[in-house]
């Protein structure tokens, strides 16, 4: 059976996440205090005591969910656990990815993302832009939506989450509008989203731009693993390839659905959600619902346990 590690990105973060699998697995307070050591505060303590405004910060959710990531990949290999034969991230989750994969070292990519973040929180001043999920359309619907309501702004798709769920994102007022107009299709439920910044719309050209000039610098290997790249559904193997992926999807949608359908079609029978939460976990269900194809997430020892077995039982 093959399986797939998936890596989740913003949206995933809570206070008191990995307590548990840290209080029994020491490689959980290690990978966070090499993190520390890199941005020169105390990760973990932020993690774990808040307050949660502050890791809801982009530039500190970041580092946050690629430690707690890594963490829980290094839990996973350093008991015993299978190598994947594919591997992909949602958005931020791309950057752990790279990371399993032997692409990027941890320590450049923590500073890397802590750059990110912090470009992408200047790209947009605070409050002028907006993300929302519209639950309960087809994709071109909300595209539709999003199209009226531009009216001289920007709001744009920005996930492609499963069927039925798609975030938007842009200016505030347009995005605004566009949830308006999404009501008025039939969309089942319109949400704003507790974000700080437009993730995955054209707002983010500039931070993708320094982004562009910050990869150039940064030392990328071949990945050692199949890696398929949300923003285009291509797997790439060069470094050029990869350093042009990460920069397209700051300013492009993620295509979480159709990922997963990449992965289905080339054999993948098992996933592995490798962070905290089941938010992919979650999604994965609404876009496979084959109930033989395995979902599983790395949370607490249990978890963690049930899917040893089950892959090594694959």
């Amino acid at each position: 059976m093959t399986v797939a590690f998936v890596f989740p990105g913003q949206g995933s973060q809570s206070i008191g996440m990995l307590a548990g699998l840290a209080a029994s697995e020491a490689i959980v307070a290690e990978t966070f205090a090499e993190a520390s050591s890199v941005l020169g505060y105390d990760l973990w303590r932020l993690c774990q005591q808040g307050p949660e405004e502050a890791l809801g910060v982009t530039e500190k959710t970041q580092p946050a969910m690629l430690a707690a990531g890594v963490a829980t990949w290094r839990l996973w290999r350093g008991k015993g656990g299978a190598v994947p034969s594919a591997m992909a991230g949602h958005s931020l989750g791309e950057y752990s990815a790279l990371v399993a994969a032997g692409c990027l070292d941890f320590r450049t990519a923590i500073d890397l993302v802590r750059f990110r973040g912090a470009a992408m929180q200047a790209a947009v001043p605070a409050g002028q832009g907006a993300m929302a999920a519209i639950l309960g359309l087809e994709d071109a619907d909300v595209e539709a939506a999003c199209l009226a309501a531009a009216q001289g702004d920007i709001v744009e798709a920005a996930n492609f989450n499963s069927p039925g769920q798609v975030v938007i994102a842009g200016h505030a007022a347009a995005v605004d509008r566009a949830i308006e107009i999404a009501k008025e299709k039939g969309a089942k439920r319109a949400i704003k989203l507790n974000v700080s910044v437009p993730s995955h719309s054209s707002l983010m050209r500039p931070a993708a731009e320094q982004l562009a000039a910050r990869l150039k610098e940064t030392a990328l290997q071949a990945p050692q693993g199949i890696d398929i790249y949300s923003v285009d559904l291509r797997k790439h193997g060069d470094p050029d390839g990869i350093r042009a992926a990460l920069v397209d999807q700051l300013v492009k949608p993620v295509r979480w659905a159709d990922t997963v359908r990449s992965m289905l079609g080339s054999g993948v029978r098992t996933f592995v959600e490798c962070g905290p939460g089941k938010v992919l976990t979650s999604l994965n269900r609404r876009i496979e619902r084959d109930r033989t194809v395995r979902m599983l997430a790395l949370e607490d020892a249990a978890s963690v346990a049930e899917a040893l077995g089950e892959v090594a039982s694959a």
